[in-house]
């Protein structure tokens, strides 16, 4: 708020012309000079008493002219949204008509006008401000200096000063205005420290909490994995003892086989000797058609013994063959887990040659089986072909057989003749 600084005015001038810038209006006079008697025109009415009405009415004329106006501005401050009309209020007090006055709103950053009235007519302003305000007119006649901004900016926050001149002076206040951006805030300083402080702290924060979260969850993959490898070598164990056991069957049923076999070459050895000497006898012709059927009977039953040989060989091949194939089976199951066990063992820095050693054990085992399977596969057809000579032999003796029926019994039909 501000006081209005009032020029002299002419009843104190003329004061000041009867009596004296000296004189002193207020000076004592003394208590013989108040002497009177009744009535004015007395007289014994003195001068002192005359001279009392012209320093008694300067006095109410001092008084009255030592009374200033002063201009009111709202003790909080103005506050509005970018974009937005804003009015900045002042007033005289007390009111007093204010349409012929000198009005100025002054921005105090740059100490330029704002605003400036005159005589009802709006003057000179600076640039940035021209076509955005505007004087509220309808209360100048009561003392209001309403100022309106429009479409305020960030720019326009600061002070503003209301200035009011007219004959008896001048007045002034000044007004805050503070202009917010909520999408464009003023970027200070330490907000952008702080700022940055935050994000850092924020995400170093997030970046511990997920490397924590990625620890716990390593370390339960390792428990995991830790408790698989504790029961994993039973696991192999286990799978080791089956597959020994299954190659020991195999190797069981393999000398089964080789005992077959030798059997079988031996009566097959025998059938051959039946045979041979059954061509003997033939060649010779000293043998009788009995003893002929009776070679011969001998001769169908090896026969008959060897093909069954020869099914039983080829049912038990068939079973070494299944038997061999899920050995290989199990092999390669066993094989991808060791190759896992030692991969997860690489892994945590450790070391297991036992499970190759093992490994390589049966991966021989296996390849004795399928050597064997092979030799037994030859050992079937060779057995295949020999049964077959047999029984073309057993043929061909059959025919023979029948053709010497046939010449017994002609002879007793020729003897006859």
């Amino acid at each position: 708020m501000g006081r209005l600084h009032r020029s002299p005015s002419a009843s104190q001038s003329c004061f000041a012309a009867g009596f004296g810038c000296n004189s002193d209006p207020l000076r004592t006079i003394p208590r013989s000079q108040m002497r009177f008697t009744s009535g004015c025109n007395h007289p014994s009415f003195t001068l002192p008493w005359r001279t009392l009405l012209p320093y008694l009415v300067a006095l109410h004329l001092l008084e009255l002219g030592s009374a200033q106006s002063t201009v009111v501005a709202p003790s909080l401050r103005v506050t509005a949204i970018v974009g937005q009309d804003v009015e900045l209020r002042c007033h005289l007090s007390p009111c007093k008509d204010v349409r012929n006055s000198d009005i100025r709103w002054i921005q105090l950053r740059s100490s330029r006008i704002v605003h400036h009235y005159q005589n009802g007519l709006d003057l000179d302003q600076m640039e940035e401000y021209k076509g955005r305000t505007e004087l509220l007119r309808d209360g100048l006649s009561d003392g209001n200096l309403d100022l309106r901004i429009i479409a305020v900016s960030s720019s326009d926050s600061g002070l503003y000063s209301c200035v009011v001149q007219d004959d008896d002076g001048y007045a002034e206040a000044v007004v805050n205005l503070e202009v917010s951006d909520p999408f464009s805030q003023i970027v200070h300083p330490w907000k952008v420290a702080l700022a940055v402080v935050v994000t850092i702290l924020v995400g170093s924060s997030v970046i511990i909490v997920f490397l924590c979260r990625k620890k716990v969850v390593q370390s339960r993959e390792l428990k995991g994995k830790d408790a698989a490898l504790a029961e994993l070598p039973a696991i192999l164990g286990v799978c080791t003892a089956n597959l020994k056991i299954l190659a020991s069957k195999l190797m069981k049923q393999m000398e089964k086989l080789e005992i077959q076999n030798s059997v079988l070459e031996k009566r097959y050895e025998n059938t051959e000797e039946l045979a041979a000497d059954l061509e003997e006898h033939l060649a010779e012709k000293d043998l009788s058609t009995a003893d002929l059927k009776l070679l011969a009977a001998k001769l169908v039953e090896q026969r008959e013994a060897v093909e069954e040989w020869d099914s039983q060989l080829r049912k038990q091949y068939e079973k070494l063959g299944s038997c061999a194939a899920n050995l290989k089976t199990q092999l390669k199951k066993l094989e991808n887990e060791i190759e896992e066990v030692e991969k997860h063992l690489k892994k945590i820095g450790i070391r297991a040659p036992n499970l190759r050693l093992h490994m390589a054990e049966l991966v021989d085992q296996v390849e004795a089986v399928e050597n064997r399977k092979s030799e037994w596969k030859r050992y079937l057809t060779n057995i295949g072909l020999r049964a077959a000579e047999l029984k073309k032999n057993v043929a061909e003796l059959k025919k023979r057989i029948g053709a010497l029926e046939t010449k017994e019994l002609e002879k007793p039909s020729k003897e006859q003749d």
